[in-house]
C-alpha cells in the first residue's frame, strides 16, 4: 500500500499538467498579461476588420510592436500601460528589415527622412494596399502636397489614375523629385514603342534635354500635355522666327492655317530641318496640281530636281508673292531692272541679261548675239515666266508649252526644239526661227 501512493501521486500531477496544457483554451499572443484579448469586443473591435491588415494584427501578435510594462492592469486597456518596441522606422525595420535599403538615396521623401513611416502608413489596418491612409496614392500625396496638378484639362495618365508613383519613388531615389529614372529614361519606361521617333538622324534639341521642355509632366491645357499651342509653343525657343514671321506679308498657307507639325516631326526625323518627308513629298502633300505635274514632266527646274523648294520659297513667308525669298515681277511685260529679277540671280548670272554680245554667258544665243538679252533687256521685256516653266515641263531647258498673253485667257503655243549647236521656236509671237550657236551672222 505503501508503495502505491508514490504512483497515485505521479498520475494525479500528469493529469493536472495535460489538462493545463492541452485542454484549457490557449491565450491569445494578442492577450495581455491577464489574459484578455486586444480584439475583442471589449477592447479594439474594429482592428482586423479592413481590406489589408498589417501582418501582426492580422495574426494577433500585437506584442510585436505592443509590449506590456510591469505596471499592465488587465482592467485598464489604456496607452499608458504598454512601451512601443522601437521609435518610428526602428520599429518597422524589425520586421521589414529588406525595405532599409529602399530607404537610401540621394534624395529621400521627407517623412522617411523624419522616420515617420505612419505618415504615409496606417500601421493596424486600411482598405487600400500597402495600408495607405488614402484609397489613392494621389489622395494621399495631396494630404500634404498643394493638389495643383490635375486641375487642366489634359491629364498624364498615371496622374488621372492616381498612381503618382509610377513616375516617383515615395521613399527614397537618386533623382531629383524622387523619380525612378532620370530625364527621356523615366518616360520610356511606359512609352517604348515611341523610343524610336528620338532616335533619327536629325533630333530636335529639346528632345535631347527632356521630353518635360514641352511636355508637362502631370496635365496642361493644351492636347498632348503640351505646354503651349503648337505655334505659340514653338515660337517660345524659335525667336527669331518669331520676330521674322511678325515682319512677313505673305505668311504660308501651312503656317497660317496648320500647325508647325504640319510639315516637322516635334521628335527626330531622317530628312533635313526634321521634315516628316522629303522637301518635295512634303510641298507636294498639298500643292497636288504642281506635284503631279512635276511628276509627269521630262525636264526639272534644277532646284526641283535636288529636292529643294526652299532655294527660291521661304517655307514660312516672306515679302514676296508665292512666297519667294526674294522679288519677281508678277506682270507679263515691264521694263527691264536687274532688282525685278532678283530670285533669278541667287543662282543665274545676272549678266546673261545685261550684255548683248557674248560667246560665254549663255548657250541661247544666235553667233554671238545673246538673245535672252533681246527678250528680256527692253523697255516691254517679257517675265522668264515667259518662256520658261518655273518648276518642271515636257520641253527642254523646261520651256512652257504655251505663253499667257492678253486679258482674254488666250494662250500663244510654244514648241521648242533643242538642235545641237541651238534650237528651233514656233511660236505664236514671231515667225518660226532657229538660233545656232555657231553662226557667222548675227542677226
Amino acid at each position: 500500500m505503501i508503495r502505491k501512493i508514490p504512483c497515485l501521486l505521479l498520475f494525479v500531477c500528469f493529469a493536472v499538467l495535460f489538462s493545463v496544457t492541452f485542454l484549457a483554451p490557449a491565450r491569445s499572443p494578442a492577450q495581455g498579461p491577464g489574459g484578455d484579448n486586444c480584439l475583442s469586443a471589449k477592447c479594439h473591435s474594429g482592428l482586423g476588420q479592413a481590406k489589408y491588415v498589417h501582418g501582426p494584427v492580422a495574426a494577433s501578435v500585437c506584442t510585436a510592436c505592443h509590449r506590456p510594462r510591469k505596471t499592465y492592469n488587465p482592467d485598464k486597456h489604456s496607452n499608458s500601460s504598454f512601451s512601443i518596441a522601437g521609435k518610428g522606422k526602428d520599429l518597422c525595420f524589425i520586421c521589414h528589415e529588406a525595405m532599409q535599403k529602399r530607404m537610401t538615396g540621394k534624395f529621400i521623401h521627407g517623412p522617411v527622412a523624419m522616420g515617420d513611416c505612419i505618415a504615409c502608413h496606417d500601421p493596424h489596418q486600411s482598405d487600400a494596399k500597402f495600408q495607405m491612409r488614402k484609397s489613392t496614392t494621389s489622395a494621399l500625396c495631396f494630404s500634404c502636397h498643394e493638389n495643383n496638378k490635375t486641375t487642366r484639362e489634359f491629364l498624364h495618365g498615371p496622374v488621372a489614375a492616381g498612381d503618382c508613383n509610377v513616375c516617383h519613388n515615395p521613399h527614397a531615389s537618386d533623382y531629383k523629385y524622387q523619380l525612378e529614372a532620370e530625364g527621356n529614361v523615366l518616360c520610356f519606361l511606359c512609352h517604348e514603342d515611341r523610343k524610336a521617333e528620338f532616335t533619327r538622324k536629325s533630333v530636335h534639341k529639346p528632345v535631347t534635354e527632356g521630353c518635360s521642355a514641352c511636355h508637362d509632366n502631370h496635365s496642361a491645357d493644351y492636347k498632348f500635355l503640351l505646354k503651349n499651342e503648337g505655334v505659340a509653343l514653338c515660337l517660345s525657343c524659335h525667336t527669331k522666327m518669331d520676330e521674322k514671321i511678325k515682319g512677313m506679308t505673305v505668311k504660308h498657307g501651312a503656317l497660317r492655317e496648320g500647325q508647325c507639325t504640319s510639315c516637322h516631326t516635334p521628335h527626330s526625323s531622317n530628312y533635313v530641318r526634321q521634315l516628316k518627308q522629303s522637301t518635295k513629298q512634303i510641298c507636294y502633300g498639298c500643292h497636288k496640281e504642281i506635284g503631279s505635274r512635276v511628276l509627269a514632266s521630262k525636264f526639272l527646274h534644277g532646284p526641283v530636281q535636288q529636292d529643294d523648294c526652299y532655294a527660291c520659297h521661304d517655307s514660312h513667308g516672306s515679302n514676296y508673292t508665292k512666297i519667294l525669298k526674294k522679288f519677281f515681277p508678277p506682270e507679263f511685260y515691264m521694263e527691264y531692272k536687274t532688282e525685278n529679277f532678283a530670285i533669278c540671280w541667287d543662282c543665274h548670272n545676272k549678266d546673261v541679261a545685261l550684255t548683248e554680245v557674248t560667246t560665254t554667258l549663255t548657250g541661247f544665243r544666235n553667233g554671238r548675239r545673246n538673245l535672252h538679252f533681246i527678250h528680256v533687256n527692253q523697255k516691254k521685256g517679257r517675265s522668264c515666266k515667259a518662256c520658261h516653266e518655273p518648276h518642271a515641263g515636257d520641253q527642254e531647258k523646261h520651256v512652257r508649252p504655251s505663253v499667257p498673253f492678253g486679258s482674254g485667257g488666250w494662250k500663244l503655243p510654244i514648241q521648242f526644239t533643242k538642235l545641237a549647236t541651238g534650237g528651233n521656236c514656233v511660236v505664236g509671237c514671231h515667225r518660226e526661227m532657229t538660233y545656232d550657236r555657231e553662226s557667222p551672222v548675227t542677226y
